[in-house]
Parts: C-alpha cells; structure tokens; sequence
C-alpha cells in the first residue's frame, strides 16, 4: 500500500510540475532572433545586464500583427506593445550604454536566423530597416523606418522548426548605427512577433 501511494504520489508531483511549465512558459514560448543578434537575445545572455523579464523571455515579445498598418504603438515596436518588455524600446540599455551592435554591409547577402521554442503556423517574415538620417534618441517609431520590408520570406501557413535560417539582401546606401525590425507574423491567430537587432553598416 505503501509503494502505491509513493507512485501516486510520483505521478501527481509530475502532472503538477507540467503543469506549471506549462502555465509559466508554454503559453508564451514563441521565438526569436539571434542573426543579427537582437536586443531580447542580449539581454537573455547577459551580453545587456539588468533588462527585467525579457532576460527569461526572449522568445515572447508577442503584440498585435499588420505591422507598420497596424501592430505595436510608435515607441512600442522593439516590445511589442508588451510594457513588461519596455527596456527593449529604450534607445539605451539599461545601464545607460548604446546597444551592442553587428557589422553588416548593405548591398550583400546576409543570414538571418530564428530560434523557436513554439512553432506556430507561419504567414511570413518581413524586416524592416531604419531611413538614413533616423532619430536614434528616443523610441522607434514608424517615421524611423523605412515600412517597405526589404525583405519578405513567405511561408504558407507552414511551421518552422526549431531552427530557421533564411537569406537576404540588406539594403545599400546605408551607414552608421541602424535598427533591423524582424516580424514573425502568426497565421492563426491575431499576433505576430518582434526583434529589434541594432546594426552598424
């Protein structure tokens, strides 16, 4: 009788335990980008210290789809619209330093790659790029950004695997420090989600 209620008791610690991975990570497991590195990313390695939650959740800067017609708020676009997220809108770090950029060159081929920890039916991915000669004082905003993607992957409604990687060509005529705003858009629900990843050209 003993062993019985031991496994009993086994098996429920376990059906408790899932279930609070579930209600703590499974329903906001998404993904997010880590060529070129995002901010979400920097801040989950450590790279960019004191960031909040994203440091546990680089995967779930999740809002509204329709990016730029719809989507996260100006100012809101490297969270989307998520205020738990709101270090990652901030042109600083939260340590008062520049965010650490990659080193790109327009006019070439570049990888860019997500990491998913939930693979959700896929309509596209679009990114974005800041205009020559943006206001990297403050909050990205639409005005920021050039919201014609330079590049646009379609993906038919299918879902990516863990890993994804896809190429394209970054614009030209671009120099200094800009922003690179990838959006995952969902095919089934009413989201999509958001990398902002801080580049040099």
């Amino acid at each position: 009788m003993r062993t019985r209620t031991k496994w009993y008791a086994a098996v429920l610690g376990l059906a408790t335990t899932g279930a609070l991975v579930l209600s703590a990570g499974g329903a906001s497991s998404h993904g997010y980008t880590d060529l070129p590195v995002s901010r979400q990313k920097l801040c989950q390695n450590g790279t960019v210290t004191n960031c909040g939650d994203i440091q546990w959740e680089p995967q779930s800067v999740e809002g509204p789809k329709g990016f730029p017609a719809a989507g996260p708020a100006d100012g809101q676009i490297c969270s989307g619209n998520n205020t738990r997220f709101a270090q990652l809108d901030s042109p600083k770090t939260p340590s008062g330093g520049a965010w650490p950029t990659t080193k790109v060159t327009g006019g070439q081929s570049y990888t860019f790659r997500w990491q998913f920890t939930a693979m959700h039916a896929t309509t596209d991915f679009r990114y974005y790029v800041t205009k020559a000669g943006w206001n990297q004082n403050h909050n990205l905003t639409r005005a920021d950004l050039t919201t014609t993607p330079f590049l646009t992957v379609p993906y038919n409604g299918q879902r990516p695997p863990s890993t994804l990687s896809h190429s394209g060509t970054l614009p030209s005529g671009l120099s200094g420090h800009h922003v690179i705003v990838a959006v995952w858009t969902i095919a089934d629900t009413a989201n999509a989600f958001y990398a902002c990843s801080d580049v040099t050209f």
